[in-house]
C-alpha cells in the first residue's frame, strides 16, 4: 500500500482533509499529515465552508475539528512517499508563501508522482509553479491565478475533477468521492 503525505494547516476546509484521510486509509494506504512550524503530535483547526446559499457573494465559514498533526514538518523527506495530497481552505493562503512547501510540492511533480488537489490548495501548486501547460480544476474563486501561472482552467461545476497524468484536482469537497476514486487509482498505477 501506499504512503501518502497530507500538507495540513489551520483553516483547511475540513472535508479535504477529513475525507480523503478516512477514505485512503480505509483502503489500506498510510496517511501522514504534516503541517509548516508544526511537530508530531501537535494539531490545526479546520473549517468548515458552505456555498449553499446562493444569495451570497461568497462562502460561508465556520470552526471544524482539532485535526492532529502525524508528523514532524522539519523532518519530512518527500523521498519516502508514493503521492501527496493538498487541500483547500484558507491554509492555501499562507502555505503558498512558504518556500519549504513549495520545494516539497516541487519533489513529488519532479518525480512523476500522483499529486491530489483540492478547491483553494490550487493556490499552492500555481506558487510551486508546477501548473504550467496542465488542464486543472478548483473552485471558480481560484481560475484566474490558475491561469496567471500558465495551468489550463478546466470548469467542471462544484463537483468535478480533472485528471492531467498523476496531477487529479477537484473543484470542492463536493468532488470528494470521484477526487479520492481517481487518486486512488493513480497510486495503484504508480502516477
Amino acid at each position: 500500500m501506499a504512503r501518502v503525505l497530507m500538507i495540513v494547516g489551520d483553516f483547511n476546509e475540513d472535508l479535504e482533509v477529513r475525507f480523503p484521510q478516512q477514505a485512503l486509509e480505509m483502503l489500506g494506504h498510510e496517511v501522514h499529515t504534516i503541517s509548516p512550524g508544526k511537530e508530531a503530535g501537535s494539531s490545526v483547526v479546520t473549517a468548515v465552508h458552505d456555498l449553499a446559499d446562493k444569495s451570497l457573494q461568497s462562502y460561508t465559514e465556520d470552526r471544524g475539528h482539532t485535526l492532529p498533526v502525524t508528523h514532524s514538518f522539519s523532518a519530512t523527506d518527500p523521498k519516502g512517499y508514493d503521492g501527496l495530497i493538498v487541500p483547500g481552505g484558507r491554509a492555501a493562503e499562507y502555505q503558498r508563501c512558504d518556500e519549504k512547501i513549495l520545494t516539497l510540492v516541487r519533489h513529488f511533480f519532479d518525480s512523476s508522482k500522483p499529486v491530489a488537489c483540492t478547491c483553494h490548495g490550487i493556490q499552492t501548486l500555481a506558487a510551486a509553479g508546477v501548473l504550467t501547460g496542465r488542464s486543472v480544476t478548483a473552485v471558480p474563486f481560484c481560475r484566474p491565478e490558475v491561469e496567471m501561472a500558465g495551468g489550463i482552467w478546466a470548469d467542471r461545476g462544484l463537483d468535478g475533477i480533472e485528471v492531467d497524468g498523476p496531477l487529479v484536482t477537484a473543484a470542492t469537497w463536493m468532488s470528494n468521492p470521484a477526487w479520492m476514486r481517481e487518486f486512488s487509482h493513480q497510486l495503484e498505477i504508480g502516477g
